[in-house]
């Protein structure tokens, strides 16, 4: 596969990724900003402000021309804001990719961000956060987060922001934000799928290489620490208690960042990882149980995330933790190093097969770490992890006094019955 890379006069990066025996195409837009490059009081802000670009635009007026137009292609589309960037994608039977490109590129550049649309909005943007809020599994993590963070940081606050920001929000704060915040030299387009190289790369040109040249917006970096265990619960009356242990880890193009991503595959990456095996299979503590890593460029974090019966949390965190502490003290085996590899090898060669998951991928490598990186390159990476390695980096991260327990359930009070059991 290859990845075409162009940079206009003003710093738009583009990169076309040509595919063979596909009938599809899929355009990515995305710009390098997200929740963690507002301040307190625009908390929701880059959220909002992703629904107000598909409100209208001078050439399509309303939501619904632009939904129509892009549903008479029988297109998948969407956006979505994260705390580090936010990307707006379209994906079509090729023929239709010149008018998929003209409605993405109209709301991205034209959005006309109308009073009357920001007020009925703001009711849709509520209901969501209500949304997610009756959903535990999708809301342990702003729990983390602000555990780990503190809400005085962006990153651990929500992304969808309180719902007092969102009422307050106004036509001049998303002015004042995108222009802030969407720089041109911080966006990238990037195109997958069966296309046109030379009538791509002329649209993207007619219709952004105009743009001015503006700085890469800046964010609060991270410089906290921690010297002690903690632990935050989140009263609500569920039936399943949710909980999320984790601590601070690495960021992008950290030394360590593929023996970590081989440890957390290890323990809780698929139905025979460890966390799975020991966790769900042998003790029946939890249906769903897995561990994942977040990164950023200036941090990041290592989670393991589970639902149980409230009664057996204290269970299921010792049991958790106890798989913790063997990797620091044990070597993985031979055949599990080489298992484990493997299905992070094979799951990675799944990710990269479509048109939407080759653009996604290529957008978010060069808006996060400026680079693409070839899926060789990326096999090489894992198969390089030595068993070594991942002790070494549990050895690293896996302290007590660098553990984070957010729960989420009805147990009031309950902070100084779980701080005790976050030994290692």
């Amino acid at each position: 596969m290859e990845y075409r890379q162009h940079e206009l006069k003003n710093g738009l990066r583009i990169v076309l990724v040509p595919m063979n025996g596909t009938a599809t195409a899929t355009a990515v837009i995305m710009t390098g900003t997200g929740s963690r490059f507002e301040n307190e009081a625009e908390n929701g802000l880059a959220h909002f402000l992703e629904h107000m670009f598909f409100k209208g635009t001078k050439k399509r007026p309303t939501a619904q021309d632009i939904s129509r137009e892009l549903d008479t292609l029988g297109s998948s589309y969407n956006a979505y804001t994260a705390k580090d960037r936010t990307a707006y994608h379209a994906k079509v039977a090729s023929e239709y990719l010149d008018t998929a490109l003209d409605v993405l590129f109209d709301l991205f550049l034209n959005a006309t961000l109308a009073p009357k649309e920001i007020r009925k909005e703001q009711g849709a943007v509520i209901q969501e956060i209500d949304m997610y809020e009756d959903m535990p599994m999708r809301t342990i993590d702003t729990v983390f987060d602000a555990l780990l963070y503190g809400n005085n940081h962006p990153l651990g606050r929500t992304i969808l922001g309180p719902k007092e920001n969102i009422r307050a929000f106004t036509r001049r704060d998303f002015q004042r934000y995108l222009a802030r915040n969407y720089s041109v030299v911080n966006t990238v387009i990037a195109i997958a799928g069966a296309f046109s190289e030379k009538k791509v790369l002329g649209k993207i040109t007619r219709d952004f290489g105009s743009l001015p040249k503006s700085p890469k917006p800046l964010c609060s970096m991270w410089t906290g620490s921690q010297d002690a265990p903690r632990v935050h619960i989140k009263i609500k009356q569920t039936d399943q208690t949710q909980l999320m242990l984790g601590v601070s880890a690495y960021p992008y193009l950290h030394k360590d960042e593929y023996a970590l991503a081989v440890l957390t595959t290890l323990l809780g990456g698929g139905m025979s990882s460890r966390l799975f095996s020991e966790v769900r299979e042998k003790r029946g503590l939890a249906y769903s149980i897995y561990a994942s890593i977040d990164k950023y460029t200036d941090t990041g974090n290592f989670t393991v995330q589970a639902g149980v019966e409230h009664e057996k949390l204290p269970k299921a965190l010792s049991t958790i933790l106890s798989e913790l502490k063997k990797l620091k003290h044990a070597k993985v085996s031979a055949e599990e190093l080489h298992r484990t590899k493997s299905y992070m090898k094979g799951t990675l060669a799944l990710s990269l097969e479509t048109s939407d998951a080759i653009a996604e991928n290529a957008a978010t490598a060069l808006t996060t770490i400026g680079r693409i990186r070839p899926l060789m390159e990326r096999l090489a990476d894992i198969d390089a992890v030595s068993a070594r390695d991942i002790q070494r980096v549990a050895q690293d991260i896996f302290k007590p006094e660098r553990l984070n327990l957010a729960i989420l359930g009805p147990h009031a009070g309950a902070e100084n019955k779980f701080l005790p059991l976050l030994t290692l």
